[in-house]
């Protein structure tokens, strides 16, 4: 498990063993959610980075005909 510390300006730096896994690069943006006293850092990507996310998922019976 990798950690970090919190400088005396509060910023954080991200190890280089996170970096490279999830592939940040620098100025990319990043979401801030608290949940549970959790810090979650998620970082924020292009709408065309999900492009073919749901490929193959079947479509059908996800909700009934009248509610179409």
């Amino acid at each position: 498990m990798a950690t970090t510390t919190i400088s005396p300006k509060f910023q954080v730096v991200i190890p280089k063993e996170v970096r490279e896994k999830l592939h940040l690069k620098s100025g990319q943006k990043m979401a801030v959610v608290t949940k549970g006293g959790v810090i979650y850092f998620i970082p924020e990507r292009p709408l065309s980075a999900f492009r073919g996310f749901l490929k193959g998922m079947d479509a059908g019976n996800i909700r009934e005909d009248e509610e179409r």
